[in-house]
């Protein structure tokens, strides 16, 4: 038997209508052991992702809701501090797993991922680039939307965890023209002068499908890579041209809304445009997952991608850092660091 911890985490206590609050969370102690067959990690980066606003409602979905009462579990990469005998993981060795939102998380071996770093990475990496929204934008681009050599593309929340990849990938797989959304000038900036987008907008700053229309050209978009919906969803449909295909990843824009929201006003374009609209979950894509590590950690270990991170210390603000990550008050990944 291992001894016990006194552990940290993070339970959702009330249901928040509309935009998530800090009084609907708290942070609880109790003791944490394993049991015989059970392993111990004690978690080192725990991850904030727009998709836990979804499970925070009572209503039935892909994922179950999070129990009122009970601890929030999410994406974090920790270190084992025990596990039984000659199984896949040992003491020491570096996992990733779904257990998160607390300080130490106990479970069966195969609950807990063996991660093989790529030098010079950060654990953190495994929840953003290399993790599950790098592998988002990675089957997102390349598989739902089928990006073709040659075209032109626009991804919004682009200067997000998923939308950043995406448009380095983007390039990388031979995009003629990468357009961003993002919700600042100095996002703006980082996405054109950083990250090697050929157009970016300001969202906030004025009509949007104005703006895209401007960032295109004449040359229109073959790619909407959609973390977002709303009017951005409503702009792409305009300046899509025929046979576009649109990856629906996300629509974070109508995650906080208090009623049902209208669908776009323009979606009858899509039948005289030919467009694919397609909506994805990454679970179902696990498959894709090793030649996904290989070639994006080949272009991180290379400087051919670059990844960005927002680091909010201390589990104790985990709450103020989920609220802020739906605000877009981050570039790229937002983690949560533990102290030791």
């Amino acid at each position: 038997m291992n001894s016990a911890k006194d552990a940290r985490e993070v339970h959702l206590v009330t249901r928040p209508i509309g935009w998530p609050q800090p009084h609907n969370f708290a942070v609880e102690r109790r003791l944490v052991k394993a049991d015989d067959g059970q392993a111990l990690v004690h978690n080192r980066f725990l991850s904030v992702d727009p998709y836990m606003r979804g499970r925070m409602n009572d209503v039935k979905s892909y994922v179950p809701p999070f129990a009122l009462g009970e601890v929030m579990d999410g994406g974090a990469v920790g270190e084992v501090v025990s596990a039984p005998p000659g199984g896949s993981i040992a003491p020491g060795d570096q996992v990733i797993h779904n257990l998160g939102w607390r300080e130490y998380s106990v479970g069966p071996p195969e609950a807990f991922q063996l991660i093989d770093p790529v030098p010079g990475t950060p654990l953190s990496t495994y929840l953003g680039a290399l993790g599950m929204p790098g592998l988002t934008a990675y089957v997102g681009l390349l598989d739902v939307a089928a990006l073709q050599p040659g075209e032109s593309v626009f991804i919004s929340a682009a200067a997000g965890a998923v939308g950043s990849l995406a448009g380095q990938l983007a390039k990388l797989h031979g995009a003629e023209r990468v357009i961003g959304s993002a919700g600042s000038d100095r996002k703006i900036e980082h996405l054109t002068s950083d990250l090697g987008f050929d157009a970016a907008f300001n969202y906030r700053g004025g009509d949007v499908t104005a703006s895209l229309r401007q960032a295109a050209g004449e040359r229109g978009i073959d790619v909407y890579f959609d973390n977002v919906g709303g009017d951005q969803l409503e702009a792409a449909l305009t300046v899509l041209n025929r046979h576009g295909r649109v990856a629906l990843c996300g629509s974070v824009s109508r995650y906080n809304s208090e009623g049902p929201q209208p669908g776009p006003r323009n979606l009858a374009l899509a039948i005289g445009k030919r467009l694919r609209l397609q909506g994805f979950l990454v679970t179902d894509h696990e498959e894709r997952r090793p030649e996904f590590i290989r070639e994006v950690g080949d272009h991180i270990a290379a400087g051919r991608i670059k990844v960005d991170q927002t680091v909010v210390v201390g589990i104790e603000n985990m709450a103020e850092a989920f609220i802020a990550m739906l605000r877009g008050a981050n570039v790229g990944k937002m983690v949560v660091q533990l102290n030791d």
